[in-house]
């Protein structure tokens, strides 16, 4: 089955990817926890955000196009990225879950990929 693991991050340890004096670390737990996935074979995908202040939000009201710059609520939490895992079961997606370095002072939120049937 996959599963997509969404991270969520504080706002502190997102600043940390660019402070000279904490990047390393926070890095560092980053790297070691995708090199175990890695060499558990269960990724699929996966990619890391940049931050919110550079997301755009679009809705439709209306029927008119609204454009926002940035994240379209203020949250205690910011999405830094995803993997797409394919592991057996959501018992086993869930302790893949509880070793990124996010789940320690954010979220990690667990999601089965939905299947499309092919169209008839």
């Amino acid at each position: 089955m996959q599963f997509m693991l969404i991270l969520n991050e504080t706002p502190e340890d997102f600043a940390q990817r660019l402070d000279p004096v904490q990047a390393g670390p926070y890095w560092g737990g980053w790297n070691a926890f995708i090199g175990a996935m890695a060499q558990a074979g269960i990724i699929v995908n996966g990619d890391g955000l940049q931050g919110p202040q550079l997301a755009t939000t679009v809705r439709i009201r209306d029927g008119q196009r609204l454009v926002e710059d940035g994240p379209f609520a203020e949250t205690k939490e910011q999405l830094g990225g995803y993997f797409v895992i394919e592991v057996p079961d959501l018992d086993t997606a869930l302790d893949w879950a509880a070793k990124a370095p996010s789940a320690l002072t954010g979220s990690v939120e667990v999601r089965p990929v939905l299947v499309m049937a092919p169209p008839a």
